[in-house]
């Protein structure tokens, strides 16, 4: 029996007689009440197999209605909820069917929102989705579309995708086929995605190492050369949870007959003598493994598993001719997982980055090796029970069953930088939330201390966050090779994402249960606000952070880095800054270096790891201390999400579950008793920004006396206290955000800002009015001051921030 049956992959894709409405050689399948699939086949063989989009089409029939016409011309209308079909019942085509979306209340803008069989770009409306590779782009690139529109209707074209077959192999598409998926869901934009994945699978739940910061170089390191690097970031208090290894790990200078290095499967013992030793000291530092592998060279005579690759595939290997790499057979690929790959897993690679570079196109027609690849490779991973997990290009609707996904190798440059918030958030429009992209850039470039501190802030809140560079000895990541305030920064930064594991994982349990991708565009849930389009880097880092990305070079006057955006209605508080900010407007938002437009609105609850600097560790275990970061002004509630770790997809998982939830008319914060804890006991403490604190109780279950947290630095600490237990916190009633005078502010801005001194004293004089002028009063002294613009803006990002009055 084949391995590939084996394997835990079981495709749903026949979908119910009922849902089915068809003619001889056309055929419409009602998947959902906006989603359709046409297909079109003159022989009338219609395709029923899995593709690499669609692998669940056994769905419950939606309620929908049949109109035939009575004129015996075949011609019909279906109606759902959401849609209207007319259809004269001939060959699909412009003129014979066409959908029209039923208005449910939203703005039409004057557009009849129809689709005609063949449309594509829907007015233009397209929201995007994403794009194969970065490699060698500097700047943007087109991303194509993804399944969600302004316009209301978006199609995926699936006629020329691969399929899956049931003994669990791969087979290309027959010629002269269609195969269209209408999505018909107007501005509701989760459910259009709801049934993008309910068609073609959700997202596997990562492993929670994943989420640490990883260390990748493209640099031919020496066994004791990289562990020494390893305890250098410890030294310097800079915690990782993942060592990747790039090309060099194996032999590299080949003879000159066989062509480039780029491919190999045997360790270089020049670089690493003892590599089972050195994988295994890097478990010791409590860091998973990963190893570059591009296969297309397939394997050479000097490669240790040629014999054994040769007596699997009964070739004789006394010839010297290289095993080719043929992803679209069977016995190769089997011996490819069994002799290359297994070994090397059993001696303690954790996973393996699949770079592949070659193109969509192999021995046989319609099969991508890069679809092939991802597929067997992530399947593959789960063999002995752990968390499935691979490291690849992206291939296609689909391609989010296969985390993590490999953005390329990018140019180093602004530029770059600035593309990558909009490229990273735009990949949910096709369901594809786990890109990782290398932060600081691949190569070519400057070497710029600002842009690498911007880099780095960015990767805090992305996906995943791996330091990567080229084989330059003048281009490396380590934050101690720039300058001290970006080193300081970077290492701050570096400290933060560790801390913000808590809250990763509990947002990876739900992208992997309800779809909701960890970092996502801000029109999802402000679909008819013009604002949340115009503004494409900003984004949403889970359901409690919103993101303003700085992506551009400073100015030099002020020292201040700036990002245009969008605050939604809400009042906000800047995580980092303290900041509080009206909503339901534009803003120009300026911040020195260590300083990141990161908001959360009233209400946002925050789970983050308890330990602060030197104190966190290498790896993602488990915290035995939480600090919750409440925004009070609204209710609030985040569920805590964890697990053992084991387990190679979430079906296999047991979670535990913390439920917090915040009440504001009462100021009560409530820690539920954990469900299958992990723990028996753990701390808890309270940071509370913006808000000073006041006279708090403590309630822990039935106990009469529990000690009063203590206040240091805007943190409540409330003590440990077993799992099991409910914990509450009273802040008292309505507790509000503070109004804070932006005059001190004003101050040190003006203190260090690189321009004359007599313009700052014009400047300053006119903010003096602030509290006892009005807001235009003062804004009108400020513009008639003469000089820099830039610095002017910034104080009134200041003085408007807030619009409450100051305490008299």
């Amino acid at each position: 029996m084949s391995m590939f049956s084996q394997y835990p992959f079981h495709p749903t894709p026949v979908a119910p007689a009922a849902s089915i409405v068809a003619s001889a050689s056309q055929r419409i399948t009602v998947l959902t009440d906006g989603l359709l699939r046409f297909e079109s086949d003159p022989s009338g063989k219609f395709e029923d197999r899995a593709s690499t989009f669609a692998i669940n089409r056994d769905l419950p029939t939606p309620k929908f209605q049949v109109i035939k016409k009575n004129d015996g011309s075949g011609g019909l209308e279906i109606i759902t909820e959401k849609l209207h079909l007319l259809w004269t019942g001939e060959e699909f085509s412009p003129s014979s069917l066409h959908v029209l979306l039923r208005d449910k209340g939203w703005e039409n803008k004057g557009w009849t929102h129809e689709w005609r069989y063949g449309d594509r770009h829907f007015k233009m409306t397209n929201l995007g989705g994403t794009y194969r590779t970065l490699d060698r782009i500097d700047g943007r690139c087109d991303l194509g579309d993804g399944i969600l529109s302004q316009y209301g209707l978006s199609i995926v074209d699936d006629s020329e995708s691969m399929l899956f077959t049931e003994d669990g192999w791969v087979a290309g598409r027959d010629a002269g086929k269609s195969d269209i998926y209408l999505f018909a869901y107007g501005l509701d934009y989760r459910g259009a995605l709801n049934a993008f994945y309910t068609v073609s699978g959700k997202t596997p739940l990562i492993p929670r190492w994943a989420l640490g910061n990883w260390w990748s170089r493209y640099y031919a390191y020496s066994q004791q050369e990289y562990l020494d690097l390893m305890d250098r970031f410890k030294k310097e208090k800079i915690p990782l949870s993942v060592g990747v290894l790039d090309i060099d790990w194996h032999l590299i200078d080949v003879p000159a007959e066989y062509g480039t290095g780029w491919t190999g499967y045997t360790w270089d013992k020049k670089l690493f003598p003892d590599h089972i030793q050195f994988m295994k000291d890097l478990h010791e530092r409590n860091l998973k493994v990963s190893l570059n592998v591009h296969p297309a060279d397939g394997v050479r005579t000097f490669e240790t598993a040629y014999e054994e690759m040769c007596k699997a595939l009964n070739r004789d290997s006394s010839t010297g001719v290289p095993v080719p790499f043929e992803s679209t057979s069977k016995e190769f690929l089997e011996a490819y997982f069994k002799l290359l790959h297994h070994p090397h897993e059993d001696e303690g690679v954790d996973f393996w980055w699949m770079d592949w570079q070659q193109g969509p196109f192999s021995e046989k027609k319609g099969l991508d090796p890069l679809w092939i690849l991802n597929h067997y490779h992530f399947l593959d991973s789960g063999r002995k029970g752990q968390r499935r997990f691979t490291f690849s290009r992206y291939a296609g609707p689909g391609s989010h069953r296969y985390p993590i996904g490999f953005s390329g190798d990018t140019v180093i440059s602004w530029a770059s930088l600035d593309f990558q918030p909009e490229f990273t958030a735009t990949a949910s429009n096709v369901g594809y939330g786990w890109w990782s992209n290398d932060i600081g850039g691949h190569y070519h470039g400057i070497k710029d201390d600002e842009l690498y501190a911007r880099w780095v802030q960015l990767g805090c809140f992305s996906p995943i966050l791996r330091l990567h560079s080229s084989q330059s000895p003048f281009n490396s990541r380590e934050p101690w090779v720039f300058g001290h305030e970006a080193q300081d920064v970077a290492t701050k930064t570096l400290q933060y994402r560790h801390r913000l594991i808590p809250y990763l994982y509990s947002l990876s349990v739900k992208a992997a249960t309800t779809g909701e991708n960890i970092v996502e565009p801000i029109y999802y849930d402000y679909p008819k606000y013009t604002e949340a389009y115009q503004n494409k880097n900003q984004f949403f880092f889970g359901n409690q952070i919103m993101v303003l990305p700085i992506t551009a070079q400073s100015d030099p006057k002020t020292k201040l880095g700036n990002v245009q955006g969008w605050l939604p209605p809400a009042r906000w508080v800047d995580l980092f800054s303290g900041l509080v900010y009206d909503g339901d407007r534009t803003v120009s938002l300026y911040r020195n270096l260590d300083g990141y437009p990161v908001f959360a609105k009233e209400g946002a609850v925050i789970p983050l790891d308890g330990k602060h600097g030197s104190e966190i560790e290498n790896g993602a275990g488990v915290p035995e201390s939480i600090e919750i970061v409440l925004v009070v002004g609204a209710d609030g509630s985040f569920d805590l999400v964890e697990d053992d770790g084991t387990g190679a997809g979430i079906q296999d998982v047991t979670l535990s579950t913390t439920p917090i939830r915040y009440e504001q008319s009462t100021g009560t914060l409530t820690i539920g008793a954990s469900e299958n804890p992990l723990l028996k006991e753990r701390s808890w403490s309270v940071r509370l920004p913006a808000h000073t604190g006041s006279a708090v109780s403590l309630q822990v279950d039935s106990l009469e006396s529990v000690p009063t947290p203590k206040f240091k630095d805007g943190v409540a600490f409330l003590g440990k206290f077993s799992t099991s237990s409910t914990i509450t916190l009273v802040l008292g009633q309505t507790p509000q955000l503070d109004v804070v005078d932006p005059k001190p502010r004003i101050f040190r801005l003006l203190q260090d800002a690189q321009i004359g001194t007599d313009l700052k004293g014009d400047i300053w004089d006119a903010v003096q009015g602030f509290g006892k002028v009005s807001v235009g009063v003062v804004l009108s002294r400020l513009n008639a001051a003469a000089g820099n613009e830039k610095i002017k803006e910034a104080i009134e990002e200041l003085l408007l921030a807030d619009g409450r009055p100051l305490a008299a």
